[in-house]
Parts: structure tokens; sequence; C-alpha cells
């Protein structure tokens, strides 16, 4: 009897932590110590007695980005490098501006689903769901509109309308990071054998060394 409590202790053990995710809070504020050598799942904790509400506190989501770029478009993050306070929270956000024509382009956020609203002007967004199907899903939206962009998958917005559009977005991580897949494909430092994109985009090297002198 003792024997089979003891198999059953351990099987929910195991169960436990096959199912975990990222803890709860255990106290009630992280504040990002920045300066501290301690390596962690994000930062360590600043002394509780030098938190202050600068802590908690960003000013400047009113302030218009500087589209004049390629991509037409200037992204503004307010995550755990601008709010030490975020940190352990699990959120940030991200006002995105967008000239006429422009984009945000395909990316991902490894860890973060993200839901976005327009402020301003109208876009036209979408994502493209796993393999193997890699349905792409999109919409156009409009002032006051909200689409949501599930957690790793690629996915972008373009300004469709006539003038300036913003809009803004909420992420499930403090730190959702960003993979933009132009870039990384072909902008890598040091760069992918073009003999490997090439295979991978089935194109010729030639198109794949043009595309990689663009970044």
């Amino acid at each position: 009897m003792a024997n089979h409590l003891l198999f059953l202790v351990l099987l929910a053990v195991a169960c436990s932590c096959a199912i975990a995710s990222d803890p709860s809070l255990l106290q009630d504020v992280c504040v990002a110590d920045k300066t501290s050598p301690v390596q962690v799942n994000g930062f360590a904790c600043k002394d509780a007695m030098d938190v202050a509400a600068e802590d908690f506190y960003f000013s400047g989501l009113d302030k218009v980005g500087n589209t004049s770029n390629k991509q037409g478009s200037a992204v503004t993050p307010v995550n755990v490098a601008q709010i030490p306070g975020l940190n352990t929270m699990g959120i940030s956000m991200v006002r995105i501006d967008y000239a006429p024509n422009g984009m945000n382009p395909p990316h991902t956020h490894p860890r973060a689903t993200e839901i976005l609203t327009v402020l301003e002007g109208s876009l036209f967004v979408g994502f493209v769901t796993s393999n193997p199907n890699n349905t792409l899903i999109t919409k156009a939206m409009n002032k006051g509109d909200v689409f949501v962009f599930p957690k790793g998958l690629v996915h972008f917005q373009f300004n469709n309308g006539t003038g300036n559009a913003v809009a803004l977005a909420g992420l499930s991580s403090q730190n959702p990071g960003v993979i933009t897949i132009a870039n990384t494909v072909f902008g890598s430092k040091p760069s992918i054998a073009d003999n490997i994109i090439a295979k991978a985009f089935q194109v010729d090297k030639e198109t794949v060394d043009l595309m990689q002198a663009q970044f």
C-alpha cells in the first residue's frame, strides 16, 4: 500500500513538472535590476526599498514615430527595457505608426500573443498558420477594430489607406522578442550560405545574392 501511494505521489509530481509554465508572481513586484550580474530568466529584482514610481512609468506614446524608412513604419516599444516594473508581469505594449503604403513586415513574436487595435486610419493585416496547412488569415481593419495574432505565428500589417495610420498593440510577455523574417533569413551575420537559401526558397543563387545585398 505504501509503495502504491509513493508511486502515485511521484507520478503527480512528474505530471505537474511536465505541464508547468511560467510561474506566477511570488511577491507584489519584482522591478528589474539591470545592474545585477545575476543571470536569470528575466531580470533579478531590485531591492524593494529602492522601488519608486518611475519604475512603473513611461511617457512618449503620444509621439509620432519616424516612418522615413524602407518599410514606412515605426514601432515604439514599451516593454521591460522601458519600464523595469514590468519584470515578471508577463505583459507589454507597442505603438506602431504607418506612412501611406507603409507596413510592419512579416515577423513573429516567439514569446507572445499580440492583440492590436487601430487608433487612426486603416490597415490590412494577417497571419499564417503553421505547417502543413500554412493558411493565410487576413482582415481589413478600420479605426476601433481589434485583431489577434497568435503566439509565434508569422504576421504583418499594411497601411492600405491614403493617410497615416496608428495602432496600439498589447503583448503577453514582458519581452516578447521579434523575428523579422526577411532580416533573419537574408541579413544574418555571418550570412547563411546562398546555396542553402537558394534550395530552401527554390530560387537561383543570383537571386539570393541580390536579396542579401539589401540587408
